[in-house]
């Protein structure tokens, strides 16, 4: 089965969800026998060269990359604001070259299925239905915007106003696409629920991102114990917000009952104002992007997520409970991960109930190794990512075959 994933960013170096997402799965196809051929929107801000996709990656998986700059500027999104009713998170990704060069693809080649990396890549389903007899899977990462809906709910003044108004825009863009494609691929469940609710009469499945085990290894030899740490993307607005809610309502209560506790944080495209707030703070030591993440995370004994916002899935928690770790995260944090409160992770909401769960945690050695060893099984049994891959391929089959 000939397969081409659309995404609007290039997925190496997988160092964000949605990269980690795309690039775990094309894996998984090609070691199911399946050519997988991605054609990714080189940004400015995941800029890429080819040359720098490692040699067995690019023996594995044929990469074709367009520039498109998709810039994010002050002037574009005023301007979009008020002169446009679409989302500027989605016109920065509607490119005429883009659609050049996807045209140009199709016509050389024939495809069996077009995979769809996201809501911002449904733009091209009329090019596509027009120069190829494909099936074209919508994979929805998340409910993207719900993502946005989540923030306005936190923000305040202008900045809700705005996050609010593109929650709707965004919204009523994915509306408008809906069943325009022939199958949909949700990340969890949940999301795939959601999309029923909007209206989705397409077959649906549920394929979440696997896990390559052969590269998370988990191991206590150089652990620090007690410490927390957080881990992800700086850049993204949900982790910005979500860590400086911690720090600021969380982490002086558990300071004042651990005061020799460290808090490291790490993760890519810290913005200079979030990098000097975190170096002022007592006990917090911040790390930027780091060069090994996942020597990074068995260093350290406990994992901080306590998102607010966001929606899909976060890959950052599964990979630490695939090394082992305790995590403490929100609801949000954990939906579409379906583990359980006190067995493969600990669930915190307010303040207090993070205090507790770290001291139970340091306290209990218990309660501490058992939810570590819960953890891995867990995602040894649920995110392995062939199995993962050949169950999407089968669906995909069954639909070609109707």
């Amino acid at each position: 089965m000939r397969i081409l994933q659309l995404t609007n960013k290039t997925p190496w170096p997988p160092t964000d969800g949605g990269a980690i997402a795309t690039l775990n799965l094309s894996k998984g196809f090609f070691l199911l026998g399946n050519p997988v051929t991605i054609l990714a929107m080189n940004t400015e801000k995941h800029f890429t060269r080819l040359e720098d996709i490692p040699e067995h990656l690019a023996a594995q998986i044929r990469f074709k990359l367009v520039d498109v700059p998709a810039r994010i500027t002050f002037l574009g999104a005023m301007g979009n604001l008020l002169f446009s009713d679409l989302p500027y998170n989605a016109t920065r990704f509607i490119s005429e070259d883009y659609s050049k060069a996807l045209i140009e693809l199709l016509k050389e080649e024939e495809f069996d299925v077009i995979q769809l990396e996201g809501l911002y890549m449904c733009p091209y389903i009329p090019l596509i239905r027009k120069h190829s007899k494909a099936l074209i899977a919508y994979r929805a990462h998340n409910i993207e915007y719900e993502i946005w809906e989540r923030a306005q709910k936190v923000a305040s003044g202008f900045q809700r106003f705005y996050l609010n108004l593109l929650a709707k825009r965004i919204k009523q863009f994915g509306m408008s696409y809906l069943n325009t494609y022939d199958v949909v691929v949700a990340i969890t469940d949940r999301d795939g629920e959601h999309l029923d609710r909007l209206g989705n009469i397409k077959p649906r499945t549920t394929s979440q991102t696997g896990i390559d085990f052969s590269s998370l290894v988990p191991t206590a030899k150089d652990l620090e114990f007690p410490s927390l740490f957080h881990i992800g993307s700086l850049e993204w607005g949900p982790n910005q917000e979500g860590l400086l809610w911690f720090l600021k309502e969380c982490w002086p209560l558990i300071t004042k009952q651990y005061p020799e506790v460290k808090f490291y944080v790490a993760g890519r495209n810290a913005p200079q104002w979030l990098a000097s707030k975190l170096r002022k703070i007592t006990n917090v030591v911040f790390l930027g992007e780091i060069e090994d993440a996942y020597q990074f995370m068995n260093s350290k004994a406990i994992m901080m997520v306590p998102l607010r916002s966001g929606s899909g899935m976060r890959i950052k928690i599964v990979e630490g409970m695939a090394l082992g770790k305790a995590i403490v995260s929100t609801k949000i944090g954990v939906e579409g991960i379906a583990a359980a409160d006190h067995e493969q992770i600990l669930i915190a909401d307010e303040p207090y109930e993070f205090l507790q769960a770290v001291t139970e945690l340091i306290e209990d050695k218990a309660l501490y190794k058992k939810v570590c060893k819960n953890a891995v099984e867990f995602i040894r049994e649920k995110f392995d990512n062939l199995a993962i891959a050949q169950s999407l391929t089968d669906f995909y089959k069954e639909n070609l075959n109707v």
